[in-house]
């Protein structure tokens, strides 16, 4: 069971896809919102099913439902990756039935002490992808994480060739937005970026985003250039997974776009402002030299949150210290 967050039920599908083909005689049921259901598309021997907040999976009685429907599947095990209300009621209903059961450590002391202020402990926290695994091992199964399996480059519909045409050329993902303003690149700096990489054109540069204020900045992101296109509202979402599972480098924030990318495979780049890589939601299966980090000289408060939820003054420019040329030419390590 893990509900949400977008970037956090992408986490999982690495652990659940190198779980299944460890123990091809087991059979997953994914508890999580609809919306997600196409993340776990392909992945054999596991089911989906949907959570349903607004009706019958409602409040505390909805949850004790949720727990009848999931019994009647003849679950022997439950696995609970989020560790909230929600999912412990659940959890604890699984263990008065008799049923194994086991939940994620999120490990929030040792995260406190690397976002405090002062008397930071700065150091590599356990990833969410080893904490996940952790979770099938308390109910007797090791996962190695060492050799992913990642789904092949999904084949693209005709109404993505349309849009993005030529498939001969290289195709960069850019995701420049997140959650919370602490989190995103300067969108001057950005268009430097995009401006730079445009340059060359042999690239495609595809823009990812949604809703009607991020569709409008992307259009301005865009204009003026042939090979720049701005994809957010132009195709269903899991038509944006299969053009994302052919990208040959993706650059985000840090996001759920990120975790996408990541597991389906692709090289991802990740910009840093608020939050860091240490406290474990680097993406799936990539380098730490993948991920670009604000200046802790200047900024030794940083990183000042898990989530980037909390602004600290003084820091609100932080992400200026990673310089446009040097995501340029890490973006171009990936295209040659």
């Amino acid at each position: 069971m893990r509900l949400s967050a977008m970037g956090d039920v992408a986490m999982t599908v690495p652990v659940l896809r190198t779980f299944v083909n460890q123990y091809p005689e087991l059979k997953i049921t994914v508890v999580s919102r609809p919306f997600f259901k196409p993340f776990f598309e392909g992945i054999p021997n596991l089911s989906f099913f949907v959570f349903d907040e607004k009706e019958r999976h409602k409040g505390f009685l909805g949850l004790i439902k949720l727990f009848q429907d999931l019994k009647d599947l003849d679950i022997d095990a439950f696995a609970d990756l989020h560790n909230v209300l929600r999912s412990k009621i659940v959890r604890t209903l699984f263990a008065l039935s008799g049923k194994k059961t086991a939940s994620v450590d999120k490990g929030r002391d040792e995260k406190t002490a690397l976002t405090r202020p002062e008397n930071k402990i700065f150091k590599p926290l356990t990833a969410m992808f080893e904490r996940h695994a952790k979770v099938f091992e308390q109910l007797g199964f090791q996962v190695n994480l060492s050799n992913p399996v990642f789904p092949p480059k999904a084949i693209l519909d005709s109404d993505i060739l349309n849009i993005i045409g030529d498939l001969k050329q290289k195709l960069i993902g850019i995701a420049p937005f997140a959650q919370y303003d602490s989190k995103v690149y300067p969108l001057d700096l950005m268009q430097q970026v995009i401006d730079a990489l445009a340059l060359d054109s042999n690239n495609t540069i595809l823009l990812f985003g949604g809703g009607k204020k991020e569709i409008e900045i992307l259009n301005a992101l865009s204009s003026g250039k042939k090979n720049v296109i701005n994809m957010a509202g132009k195709i269903e979402f899991s038509q944006e997974l299969q053009l994302i599972s052919n990208l040959d480098v993706m650059l985000s924030m840090d996001s759920g776009n990120a975790h996408i990318a990541a597991m389906l495979g692709v090289k991802v780049i990740t910009l840093w402002g608020a939050t860091h890589p240490y406290a474990g939601f680097s993406p799936f299966n990539q380098p730490l030299e993948n991920a670009l980090v604000s200046d802790r000289n200047l900024y030794p408060k940083l990183p000042t949150s898990v989530y980037g939820n909390k602004k600290v003054e003084g820091y609100e420019d932080a992400m200026r210290t990673i310089l446009p040329e040097t995501v340029v030419q890490k973006t171009e390590t990936f295209l040659k």
